[in-house]
């Protein structure tokens, strides 16, 4: 199991979206859930960022994920 590297990561696979606006997609369900991985520290699972940025691809392709 691994780690995007919390926003920064995020921002490298070209989500470029506010904290905010995250935490607004993640309880509509239109995101993958951070995990708090220390006190301070939340991250996404890379497999879950990476299922979500296909679906969206799939979707864009006219494609059923």
């Amino acid at each position: 199991m691994q780690f995007v590297g919390g926003l920064p990561g995020l921002r490298k696979k070209g989500i470029r979206w506010s904290r905010q606006y995250i935490h607004k997609k993640e309880k509509r369900r239109e995101f993958p859930k951070r995990v708090k991985v220390g006190p301070q520290t939340i991250d996404w699972l890379e497999q879950e960022i990476d299922d979500w940025m296909a679906e969206r691809a799939a979707q864009r392709d006219g494609e059923t994920a």
